[in-house]
């Protein structure tokens, strides 16, 4: 009887299935790092502003507070976009010709809020409020990262379940007293596992158990 396989056959079905494995390998390698990449989490990404506002000149070398032109951060779920007439308390008298606060003034004139655009963001099905995070001793820069030194205002942390969560389970080393929040070159001091065990108790935080109940962010 005649033989069905080459001699090769052996050979060659080896060498598929190996190829086979590799080539799935490099795809789930592939896709794990598109999952973990910038790209994918929207981090160190600068969205193209009408106005190139700079956080490092505003908030960092002219200390403005952060509540001057996100006014209503301490009061409200969303920190809010400067109004045009925020920004021309300063340029109705200082740079008032200059090219790049054009879309400031025409804002202006015409009575239409300048077009920012989101930098950070989080789903649509996650609840999140700023006041209550403000509340509880949550500095701006633990979720936006040092603002005060970006030219243009980039994403500084993936908004990911993850990171939500970390905080959640652990949030004492994440607090500091409400009057150091927008302070950027806060320090902690050497007892900060103290202090922060103290302030949630001080700002009632809840115990972790509550906070990473599912009901907390996705209602």
């Amino acid at each position: 009887m005649p033989q069905i396989f080459s001699r090769t056959a052996d050979t060659w079905f080896r060498a598929i299935a190996l190829g086979a494995l590799v080539v799935a390998g490099c795809f789930f390698l592939a896709a794990f790092a598109f999952a973990r990449s910038q790209y994918w989490d929207v981090t160190a990404r600068t969205p193209l502003q009408p106005v190139p506002f700079s956080h490092k000149h505003h908030a960092g070398e002219l200390g403005i507070d952060c509540r001057y032109c996100h006014t209503t951060v301490e009061t409200s779920a969303n920190a809010g976009f400067p109004a045009t007439h925020v920004c021309m308390t300063c340029h109705s008298q200082i740079w008032t010709n200059a090219a790049m606060l054009a879309p400031v003034r025409q804002s202006l004139a015409e009575n239409r809020p300048i077009d920012w655009h989101r930098v950070a963001r989080v789903p649509d099905y996650v609840y999140f409020r700023h006041d209550i995070h403000i509340a509880k001793g949550i500095a701006c820069v633990e979720c936006h990262g040092r603002i005060d030194r970006m030219p243009l205002t980039y994403r500084a942390k993936a908004f990911e379940m993850k990171f939500c969560l970390d905080c959640h389970r652990n949030p004492a080393p994440h607090l500091r007293p409400r009057d150091e929040v927008y302070n950027f070159d806060w320090k902690p001091p050497p007892n900060h596992v103290a202090l922060g065990r103290m302030l949630m108790a001080e700002y009632r935080i809840k115990s972790p158990t509550q906070l990473t109940s599912c009901g907390t962010c996705h209602r």
